[in-house]
């Protein structure tokens, strides 16, 4: 099997002003026909948000959409009636399914808030949308990867619509 390395430094960069991003795959108006995904991975963006700025509301269907907050806070609000604030330390998981519309803030208004959006093409498509998210503390992953999402059902997982796994850990 040969090995492909991709740096960092290579990514898909972009500033809007509001939002500080760097893209592995092509995104917005990042474009790299040799990184489009790689396998069901589609999206893996790390991005920055400046306070009191955000992504308006826009749709999404047939994807699975995890959000990682690495500091900060992010506050969402969906089609489907959630509400909710992502802290430090937690995941979110959205279904988008059959269609979703949704909206990603930050709402402190001194603090930038850093995270890392994941998509994953689901197995099976226009299913019910759904949202989940849950706080996984380093003192439970220090020195250890623990299973934050998963398809395969893994015990105290985020559950996925596809045979893919994301552990974290604090080494």
């Amino acid at each position: 099997m040969k090995k492909i390395i991709y740096r960092s430094e290579d990514r898909g960069k972009a500033n809007y002003g509001w939002l500080d991003t760097k893209y592995s795959f092509s995104f917005a108006n990042y474009y790299n026909p040799k990184m489009m995904n790689f396998g069901m991975l589609r999206v893996l963006n790390d991005d920055t948000v400046v306070p009191a700025m955000g992504f308006g509301t826009h749709p999404h269907d047939n994807m699975e959409i995890i959000t990682l907050v690495l500091e900060g806070a992010l506050e969402h609000k969906d089609s489907m009636g959630t509400g909710s604030v992502i802290y430090k330390d937690e995941v979110q998981v959205m279904s988008a399914g059959s269609g979703i519309t949704h909206s990603e803030f930050n709402p402190s208004d001194k603090d930038a808030v850093k995270l890392f959006q994941i998509w994953i093409f689901p197995k099976e498509k226009n299913i019910k949308p759904r949202y989940d998210q849950k706080s996984f503390p380093i003192s439970d992953r220090k020195n250890k990867l623990i299973p934050a999402v998963s398809g395969l059902n893994k015990e105290g997982s985020l559950y996925i619509h596809q045979d893919a796994e994301i552990y974290l850990g604090k080494f």
